[in-house]
């Protein structure tokens, strides 16, 4: 049986629209390594270090990216990435091994967390938000508002070496995946003075987590790493000693 013009037509819409509502769990930045300003070092769970591809399907490059549930950085959670499932706060033993026994230390008054953010896709960069958990269990909706210092290059979440490349919008709402672009950005994001951590997470005490997302619908994506104030945290049975390292200020407030 043949099917007329209108039939076709119609066949097609409902195709489309069924394919436009499928999930798209996609995330095209992730931050791969953070400092403190008093020492120490870290990265984000869900992070496999180098064996990643650079360039490739969504199901290659972006398998350790951390999304999250919603576009606002205040809510809880600590997302997931399609490579290990849902982030859980014992992961921070696993990114321990990968980073250094000792997590970013950030000072007192004016200390800041500093790193780099890699860009997998064109469509992948900035703006980013911070908010901090000093509780370290993921309660980003109670949390503390950060300050980007140090931002990522972009035109309205774009970023191409010379200038913007808007995504493809295909018919029916449909878009075409943006193309690979395999760059790493620096940042810097204030912590707020005064800031007390309170967490255990991992065999680490006085830990606070940091949510770094872009609000981005084809995500949100970003990643949450933990950081500990120097002088105060303690690895095991060693209290961390502050250090004199460079330091800036931030003003503070409830999200």
């Amino acid at each position: 049986m043949r099917l007329d013009s209108s039939q076709s037509t119609e066949g097609l819409v409902i195709i489309l629209g069924a394919l436009a509502a499928l999930p798209l769990v996609v995330a095209h930045g992730k931050v791969t390594v953070v400092q403190g300003d008093a020492g120490g070092n870290g990265t984000a769970p869900g992070i496999i270090g180098g064996i990643v591809p650079s360039t490739g399907s969504n199901s290659k490059t972006e398998i350790d990216s951390t999304v999250f549930k919603k576009t606002d950085t205040a809510t809880d959670g600590l997302g997931k990435t399609t490579g290990g499932g849902k982030n859980k706060a014992e992961n921070l033993a696993a990114t321990i091994v990968q980073s250094g026994a000792v997590l970013p230390q950030i000072g007192s008054e004016g200390g800041f967390i500093k790193g780099t953010f890699h860009i997998v896709t064109t469509d992948g960069a900035g703006p980013i938000n911070a908010i901090i958990d000093t509780n370290a269990t993921g309660a980003f909706s109670m949390g503390v508002q950060a300050t980007i210092v140090t931002a990522i290059p972009e035109n309205k979440g774009n970023i191409k070496p010379g200038g913007l490349i808007p995504r493809a919008l295909m018919v029916f709402g449909l878009q075409k995946r943006a193309a690979n672009i395999n760059l790493d950005f620096p940042f810097q994001i204030n912590v707020p003075s005064n800031t007390s951590c309170t967490g255990t997470v991992a065999g680490q005490q006085g830990v606070c987590f940091m949510k770094i997302a872009k609000a981005n619908k084809a995500g949100p994506f970003g990643d949450v790493i933990a950081f500990q104030m120097a002088g105060e945290a303690t690895t095991g049975n060693m209290t961390v000693a502050p250090c004199m390292a460079g330091r800036s200020t931030a003003k503070s407030f409830r999200a």
